[in-house]
């Protein structure tokens, strides 16, 4: 109860900050986070831009959707753990990932649509700091996913367990 407190205290002033123009780096913005996210933005970058065909996430032509290919060298180079989701509708569902939710990579959840990571990438921002993931939480790093034409159609995620 106590940690799941300080949790929502933590995301309520990042959401604070962000509202206010403050700065959304928390103190638990980490080396570790931003070395794995210039990882996958690297790893990514190599396959080619990203563009969206449907619902699908597509850097170069290689198809992200259900590949985990790129999400887990990350975690085997690095550690903790990657997601790449897709822009759908209003929200950003997890495409690719390495999240666990029961066991299974939680492909198919959404970014939290009221959270500080959400609000930021929709205003165009980045978001790095400690995040309630599907009941666990994490020092996170979220950045958008920008088509050619600089249109946000995703996110990248890296995070560590803070548990």
């Amino acid at each position: 109860m106590k940690n799941r407190l300080t949790n929502i205290l933590i995301t309520m002033l990042a959401a604070c900050l962000l509202l206010t123009g403050g700065s959304i780096a928390t103190a638990a913005e980490s080396p570790k986070v931003k070395e794995a996210m210039k990882l996958l933005r690297e790893t990514t970058d190599k396959l080619g831009k990203p563009k969206l065909e449907g619902d699908v996430l597509i850097f170069g032509s290689t198809k992200i959707n259900n590949d985990f290919t790129v999400v887990d060298s990350v975690k085997a180079k690095l550690g903790g753990t990657a997601t790449l989701f897709v822009k759908k509708g209003g929200n950003f569902v997890r495409v690719s990932t390495n999240v666990m939710k029961d066991g299974n990579r939680a492909v198919g959840t959404s970014l939290d649509p009221s959270g500080p990571a959400a609000a930021a990438i929709k205003q165009g921002g980045s978001f790095y700091g400690a995040v309630d993931i599907l009941g666990k939480i994490y020092d996170t790093g979220y950045e958008p996913i920008k088509n050619a034409a600089g249109e946000i159609i995703g996110v990248y995620y890296v995070g560590y367990s803070l548990e």
